[in-house]
């Protein structure tokens, strides 16, 4: 085994808990200095309360969210074996309309620090199977046209772009992946 492929294999899916506070703020604070988007949004919702914050992404995975933009969801966090946190998914138990458009089942991002090194692949392919676990059969992941590294990732867990659509002043690839 190659050093990447043991690199690759000691990188975990977590589910939200308190105890990862610390490597959570190091994280976001990274990605914050970037002035960037951080996806997927449940990254960008307000976690100055880290408890109150993980026991949100707990409820929503069970309880209606209200939101016409969202369903129920999973979120997980891609942690490597020294305990650094370098990404997140976000997996939506199902579609609206407005997922069905934009959005799709998988949002995923990796921190700006860890990129190009194969973590969005091997982090997308875990939440494939966290998403069959669910009982999804198929799943639709988008990004926009000009994310050549997120289409790339895609393209290499499976995906076979259905369409592009233009949203919001951008044109969007829409992916399914069989599971």
């Amino acid at each position: 085994m190659s050093n990447d492929q043991t690199v690759q294999s000691q990188l975990t899916l977590v589910e939200p808990s308190v105890m990862y506070e610390h490597a959570f703020k190091d994280m976001m604070a990274e990605w914050e200095q970037t002035g960037e988007k951080i996806v997927p949004f449940v990254l960008r919702m307000d976690y100055d309360d880290f408890a109150a914050y993980v026991s949100m992404l707990e409820r929503m995975k069970t309880e209606p969210t209200g939101d016409r933009k969202t369903v129920n969801s999973s979120t997980f966090w891609l942690m490597n074996a020294e305990g650094q946190m370098l990404g997140a998914v976000n997996i939506r138990h199902g579609l609206n309309e407005h997922l069905l458009k934009i959005g799709g089942h998988i949002g995923f991002g990796i921190r700006p620090s860890a990129r190009r090194r194969g973590y969005a692949t091997r982090q997308l392919r875990l939440a494939l199977e966290e998403a069959k676990k669910l009982g999804l059969e198929r799943v639709l992941i988008t990004c926009d046209e000009d994310n050549e590294a997120s289409r790339r990732t895609i393209l290499r867990c499976g995906g076979v772009l259905e369409n592009a659509t233009f949203f919001n002043g951008k044109m969007v690839q829409r992916y399914w992946v069989e599971l």
